[in-house]
């Protein structure tokens, strides 16, 4: 997915995709289960997909020859947990399935099954029918020399180029060398072209226009000081960090402003503060309040009485961003400064990587840091100290850019020190 490609992958791309519009129209097909097993056990969140206590094998029996067929069974080894088995590409797939009021396998929610697996076959046709072309777009650009593009071309090239900086000051100052004359449009007309708009599901990008509602890979194709249109933020979570803040002209995102202040209001000698994990409906609730009502969202202690809610809230909000508050691009300096033996140079590794954020996630970061902090002030009643923060917000502020299992599992020790020692040195640090 890019905003900038050349025009015959697309026309290509296009005839790939007619071809395979048909298939897509037929949608997804759940397997009968006939007279397999009783269904006395089935949770009451699924239907008749769901198939029992039966093996992998029989699942395979069972969905071979029929494209597109998936069945829920229920693990033989690990009673209770439950497993999608979807067949594509003349094999079966088979992929752990979870429920919290909402299906899903990886970070993203889903009403039901069926839209689930509408989504993960869309993925797939993608990823193996169409990756020659999606190639192609990131190879060849034509628009290199709009305005915007260069610009984010050029910041990038001068971060890079530059080692110690000096402390940044925070600010979201338009810059006015991006102009309706250079980019030819208002920066709220610029879009990213991409598969989502043809197929409507949220694995895929949307038009900009300007709010910012793309995926992780896309987001960062998107130049650095676009100006947002607030009529167009539809809502508070998975949003963009520095798209957010500048809709709302603040420093940080509401969200954590909001959490921050009732969580220091009523909840700093609560036991396991941030450990222990409140209610997750409730917390579903939390969200759709902010995305609703914004900055009126009502969290107080009337309305969620266990102060659980509202960090689960907040630790909800920080892993959802589509580029975490520790950036991609940023991410292996961090790990790289954590390995640093000696602890001074460790710090100050750290604090270079620091200033390189954007400004954004930089004040992000340390006004929560700043907050963890005085968590750890009342540790004699809450329990949490920076070596238990560290734990729980490491994979939150954290993600290695490839999204893979392997790279977060190596690097969860990392993860934990570098936020470990942002809170215990925030006052050099920040």
């Amino acid at each position: 997915c890019t905003c900038c490609f050349s025009a015959l992958p697309l026309i290509n791309l296009l005839l790939w995709l007619s071809g395979l519009l048909p298939e897509q129209t037929q949608g997804p097909r759940w397997r009968e289960p006939g007279l397999l097993c009783k269904m006395e056990s089935r949770p009451k969140y699924y239907g008749r997909e769901f198939h029992g206590v039966i093996s992998r094998g029989h699942a395979d029996e069972l969905l071979a020859g029929t494209e597109a067929a998936y069945l829920i069974r229920e693990s033989q080894r690990q009673p209770g947990t439950h497993t999608l088995a979807l067949r594509f590409g003349h094999q079966t797939l088979n992929y752990r399935l979870f429920y919290d009021g909402k299906h899903f396998v990886g970070e993203k929610r889903f009403e039901s099954v069926h839209d689930l697996v509408t989504d993960a076959l869309i993925t797939l046709y993608i990823e193996t029918k169409a990756a020659e072309y999606i190639a192609k777009m990131t190879t060849n650009p034509i628009y290199e020399h709009l305005g915007y593009t260069s610009l984010l071309k050029d910041k990038t090239v001068h971060r890079l180029s530059h080692g110690r900086t000096e402390p940044r000051r925070v600010t979201f100052q338009r810059d006015e060398r991006v102009s309706s004359t250079q980019t030819g449009t208002r920066c709220g007309d610029c879009v990213i072209i991409c598969l989502g708009l043809i197929f409507p599901s949220p694995s895929f990008c949307a038009p900009l226009d300007c709010g910012l509602n793309v995926h992780k890979q896309c987001s960062k194709l998107v130049p650095s000081d676009c100006q947002p249109d607030l009529r167009r933020i539809k809502k508070v979570f998975s949003c963009d960090l520095t798209t957010l803040v500048k809709a709302h002209n603040t420093t940080r995102p509401m969200v954590v402003d909001m959490c921050i202040r009732e969580i220091e209001l009523r909840g700093l000698k609560s036991e396991g503060l941030y450990r222990v994990s409140g209610f997750s409906e409730h917390i579903e609730d939390v969200r759709l309040a902010f995305d609703r009502d914004g900055e009126k969202a009502d969290i107080s202690a009337s309305a969620y009485a266990d102060i659980n809610i509202i960090t689960g809230a907040l630790k909800l909000y920080l892993r959802d961003l589509p580029i975490p508050v520790i950036t991609f691009d940023l991410y292996s300096k961090f790990i790289q400064a954590a390995k640093i033996p000696n602890a001074e140079s460790r710090l100050e590794a750290i604090h270079e990587a620091l200033l390189q954020l954007p400004p954004a996630h930089y004040e992000t970061l340390r006004y929560l840091m700043a907050h963890l902090k005085r968590v750890t002030t009342f540790e004699r009643d809450n329990l949490m100290n920076a070596e238990n923060l560290g734990i729980v917000f490491g994979p939150t502020l954290m993600q290695p850019p490839e999204q893979s299992a392997l790279t977060t599992l190596n690097d969860m020790r990392q993860q934990k020190l570098v936020v470990q020692l942002m809170v215990e040195h925030e006052d050099v640090l920040f």
